[in-house]
């Protein structure tokens, strides 16, 4: 059988790349690469067709290298031959036959009129034209949102409002470069409280990405505040950093500062260094990170550690994400160690049996983290640190098509019993009411802390009111809080409304009231609005 095979490869393959090698060539390059398919383009088609086999010089020799399957007058579109690799502007050589050199002068020549020329093969519709072809290497692609909040509280004990102003844009290669930029920042302030601003900006400005990102051949390099998915449990990063492609391996480094730890504005004093490795996945399914960083105060070590991340999905069904932290470095009362301890711990599944079925779970195990420098005021009662552990617990079911149920716990503990809580928390969704043309959620809530219990019961109606135009909700809840210390027990009666507007196709308007009284009569009312302009 092997024998067989390699004798019909020599026959249609090798045999005729032997003969056209004598022949003259028409020569041309790779203008464009899918994941399939080769574009090549030639000053003329004429004396190609279909099955026809195109070759490439590899040094001194003439190899097969794509098969033909359509063509336009300039241009074919090809499978390549198992093994055979080709870039963009690779050239590419098909044999100029003689019996298209006799021929070209009635080529040439128009049809007599009222005669249609038929095509010898069949062009797909996506390549008739050249200019679908060349398509850019980078194509620009913008989104961006502009919001205006209202927060106003008012109550037995006094009112409250605040202003919210958020501006966030991305645009991802602009002008089909290869320059892309990421800002999302929010002013936030509470009226007739100005000063808390005037004495520094930062309480109400906030920057949580403002970079800019350039992108070589191989390599990416971005320079600004921006956090990086592959270590993104560290937050945002000051200053540069690189990244270099060895295929699936990403190699990168990170130099600059981190933001302040009271106000996340700049600052200089806050270094920060590190390296990374990243093993991406085939197909997109995930990516392993192996970070190294220090970061200082000053002149002075802060904080050195080594970090990991995983983000992966083995199958369609199942979904992974876990992170690690191990600190090396600790300066006690002047003395310093290296010795290595691990201070975080997540990890997260997802897993969906079914259409109709689903689980999730999360184990996390916290230290305190300590920034020996920034924090050296109160070492002595960080010293005491103490593991925090959660865990959560999470299924969803769709028993029929239009009604989900859901069921979610979480256990954070110590042990010592500080900090401890215990969640639960479910709730029945009717995705559609016939008639009344609405969804409904039921939903109840029990939480237990050390100091703390509380039981809250509530529902929601929502519909559209104008598809696509206007759409709204109403809302009730009850809730109890028992008091362990003192055994104090109050209730409230939680109502509300809101309202979603869609002025045009990328502005809209959102309104929301809600307003609690409790078993001593007293009376909160919450109302909020927004505006939002998308582009």
């Amino acid at each position: 059988m092997k024998f067989f095979l390699s004798a019909l490869l020599w026959i249609t393959i090798v045999i005729p790349a032997m003969s056209q090698v004598a022949g003259d060539w028409n020569e041309g390059s790779v203008s464009f690469m899918s994941s399939r398919n080769v574009y090549v383009k030639f000053t003329s088609t004429g004396d190609i067709e279909q099955g026809d086999t195109l070759f490439i010089r590899d040094n001194d020799k003439v190899v097969p290298a794509l098969i033909v399957q359509s063509k336009s007058s300039t241009s074919v579109v090809c499978t390549p031959l198992e093994g055979v690799r080709v870039e963009v502007k690779t050239n590419v050589l098909a044999r100029k036959t003689l019996a298209s050199e006799d021929n070209n002068e009635q080529l040439a020549e128009p049809f007599p009129p009222g005669e249609e020329m038929e095509p010898a093969v069949e062009v797909k519709p996506s390549f008739q034209e050249e200019e679908e072809v060349e398509e850019p290497q980078f194509k620009q692609k913008i989104k961006g949102r502009i919001s205006v909040g209202s927060y106003s509280t008012t109550s037995d004990y006094g009112d409250n409002h605040r202003m919210r102003y958020a501006f966030s844009f991305r645009g991802n290669n602009l002008n089909n470069s290869r320059f892309s930029v990421d800002n999302y920042i929010t002013f936030r302030h509470t009226i007739n409280e100005w000063s808390d601003v005037q004495e520094n900006i930062f309480n109400a400005l906030k920057v949580y990405s403002l970079a800019g990102k350039y992108d070589f051949d191989n390599s990416t390099i971005t320079l600004g505040r921006s956090i990086n998915y592959k270590i993104s449990s560290m937050g945002a990063i000051d200053g540069l950093q690189y990244e270099h492609r060895f295929g699936q391996l990403v190699v990168g480094a990170i130099a600059g500062t981190r933001p302040d730890y009271s106000d996340y504005s700049f600052n200089a004093d806050l270094l920060q260094a590190g390296a990374f490795v990243s093993l991406q996945a085939r197909e997109n399914r995930g990516y392993s990170t192996l970070a190294f960083v220090e970061q200082h105060n000053g002149g002075a070590i802060d904080r050195r550690f080594a970090y990991f991340q995983h983000s992966s999905s083995p199958t369609e069904k199942l979904n992974l994400f876990g992170s690690f932290e191990i600190d090396a470095y600790q300066k006690v009362n002047g003395e310093v160690s290296n010795k290595p301890r691990l201070t975080n711990l997540y990890f997260s599944a997802r897993y969906r049996f079914s259409r109709k079925f689903s689980l999730r779970a999360s184990y996390d195990n916290r230290n305190n983290i300590i920034y020996y420098e920034s924090y050296k005021n109160f070492i002595d009662q960080l010293i005491e640190n103490e593991t925090r552990q959660g865990l959560r617990l999470g299924i969803t079911v769709r028993p029929v098509r239009l009604i989900s149920l859901g069921l979610n716990g979480s256990w954070r503990f110590q042990k010592s019993d500080m900090n401890l809580s215990k969640n639960l928390n479910g709730y029945v969704n009717f995705s559609r009411i016939p008639v009344l043309k609405v969804r409904l959620t039921l939903r109840a809530n029990l939480l237990e802390t050390n100091y703390l219990k509380s039981q809250r019961f509530g529902a929601r109606l929502s519909r559209d009111i104008i598809r696509g135009k206007l759409s709204g909700d109403v809302h009730y809840d009850y809730v109890q809080y028992t008091y362990t210390v003192g055994d104090y027990t109050f209730r409230q009666n939680i109502a509300g409304a809101s309202l979603n507007i869609r002025l045009m196709k990328k502005l809209s308007l959102y309104f929301y009231y809600e307003g609690t009284i409790d078993d001593q009569k007293r009376k909160l009312n919450r109302l909020n609005g927004k505006i939002i302009q998308r582009f």
